[in-house]
């Protein structure tokens, strides 16, 4: 049964249509990417999901409540985390400041002058920490880190609302080959643990192969293609589209 349901979601900017029509589901347990070239409209569907965008026309609902007029905030508490392709983190704090922060904001907490907010909730912090790999830097400042362990501290974060639906925006963009390997296999597990539900968009094509369970394909702000990777990777129209881009849909297998 699906978590997410978009129907017939639409968006133009001035004469421009850049979504047109566009439906699709994602399931519990499901990693769903949203790929395209360039002008596709996977950007402006992404942050309609995520509020970032009004919705022209169409309905987006998650368990059946309707998002579309909510802002990324409201539907945050609705269960939707976020990661993004340039990670945001505070740098100045640490790795384990950073996640308790996220804690205090789905709490909804205010702190008093007279009360460290850094005491709050610090064995959750150290929990999510751990299911990401990231324990052990738990006093560093995130400044210092290495950028893919940004991008798992970034994941805590994201997981700090106890989401039923995760958004992840580019995630391995700027990784290394190993990193984006090993980000996207911690994501899968992440699933399989959790029951999340995975919407997101990539340009590796050998993390998209990899790690999705079923794919949908825009181009020109209408949905082309849907299915298993190898279904979609075999699909004509979407050859006809990626033909000269330089990527190919040659079967991955995770390292």
């Amino acid at each position: 049964m699906a978590l997410l349901q978009v129907t017939n979601l639409g968006k133009r900017f001035g004469g421009n249509v850049a979504v047109d029509d566009v439906s699709f589901s994602v399931a519990p347990g499901e990693l769903l990417a949203l790929i395209g070239p360039n002008g596709a409209g996977k950007s402006t569907t992404f942050n309609m999901v995520n509020g970032q965008l009004p919705a022209d026309s169409g309905s987006i609902t998650l368990a059946g409540q309707e998002l579309v007029g909510l802002k990324p905030r409201q539907i945050w508490k609705q269960g939707v985390g976020r990661t993004f392709q340039i990670a945001e983190t505070f740098a100045s704090l640490t790795v384990l400041e950073n996640v308790q922060m996220a804690l205090i904001s789905a709490d909804a907490r205010l702190f008093n002058l007279w009360r460290r907010a850094a005491s709050h909730k610090a064995d959750e912090a150290m929990d999510l920490l751990r299911q990401v790999g990231m324990a052990p830097q738990a006093d560093r400042p995130c400044s210092v880190l290495a950028y893919g362990d940004v991008k798992r501290v970034e994941l805590a974060i994201a997981l700090a609302n106890q989401p039923k639906l995760l958004l992840m925006d580019e995630p391995t963009a700027g990784m290394a080959p190993k990193e984006r390997n090993e980000l996207m296999a911690l994501t899968r597990q992440l699933v399989l643990q959790r029951g999340l539900a995975v919407l997101f968009t990539e340009h590796s094509m050998d993390v998209v192969f990899a790690y999705a369970d079923r794919l949908i394909v825009l181009a020109r702000g209408r949905l082309i293609a849907q299915g298993t990777p190898a279904e979609v990777r075999d699909d004509p129209q979407v050859q006809a589209v990626y033909f000269g881009t330089g990527k190919t849909f040659e079967k991955k297998t995770p390292a």
